[in-house]
């Protein structure tokens, strides 16, 4: 973790910056005495976590609080470090991630600590996305969750324009929403490969192709329209070893 100083007060850094030297995981990539020399030091480094004192010469921390957006590129929670109580509400009202108190106490630090990784752990469970799994938007609303596994094959469907995508247990394609392209569709997985302007087919379905058209294993053996073109073929023969 990335950590930043911001204090015109040197003794209340070094006390900070000791207790913080005891996390083996935290690094204390800067400090800084001003607010504009902080500035540059955040844009620089992107810090995951900034201490920022309030009462400073050349801007309050509250007001360094609400521009911080503007300069960090990613997700960097503020904790305001102050020795004045009043400051606690104002500082939450501007989002503040938590508010420690000077003299900074061990056990109040440790507990913005492990907040920190709490809620840190929590947003990335979050962001992972499951890869066995596909979501299939049918409309601007509606979506359809299925597992990659059970999708045999994605079709062109040129009288209505869209691509639709055939699903082991459901006898109908599903249509997917317009915006929905063949590079999207390849880009999902790769056991996905286009085949034809048409089609593009999970290949692990493939059995074999027999006088340009694909065989596929049930339950998708029943479609016998798909076709590999000339353009396809090459890309198609590579993904296997060659006997």
């Amino acid at each position: 973790m990335k950590v930043i100083i911001i204090d015109d007060d040197k003794a209340s850094i070094d006390v900070l910056v000791n207790l913080l030297k005891t996390y083996e995981d935290i690094n204390i990539v800067g400090t800084a005495s001003t607010a504009i020399k902080g500035i540059s030091l955040v844009k620089q480094e992107q810090p995951d976590l900034l201490f920022l004192d309030v009462e400073m010469p050349d801007m309050t921390g509250l007001d360094f609080l609400s521009n911080l957006n503007s300069i960090t590129q990613k997700p960097c929670r503020v904790v305001i470090y102050t020795g004045h109580e009043k400051y606690v509400l104002p500082a939450f009202r501007g989002k503040a991630f938590d508010f420690l108190l000077k003299p900074a106490s061990p056990e109040e630090l440790k507990k913005i600590i492990h907040r920190f990784y709490v809620e840190d752990d929590s947003q990335s469970r979050q962001n992972v996305k499951d890869p066995d799994k596909l979501l299939l938007y049918v409309n601007a609303l509606d979506f359809r969750v299925v597992n990659i596994s059970d999708v045999g094959l994605f079709h062109y469907n040129r009288e209505m324009r869209v691509w639709e995508v055939f699903v082991a247990g459901r006898k109908e394609p599903v249509y997917l929403k317009r915006s929905t392209n063949n590079e999207t569709l390849l880009a999902m997985d790769s056991r996905f490969v286009q085949v034809s302007q048409r089609h593009i087919i999970n290949i692990n379905y493939l059995i074999e192709v027999d006088e340009g058209l694909c065989r596929l294993y049930p339950p998708f053996d029943k479609i016998d329209d798909v076709k590999v073109g000339r353009v396809f073929r090459k890309q198609l023969t590579e993904r296997f070893s060659t006997l």
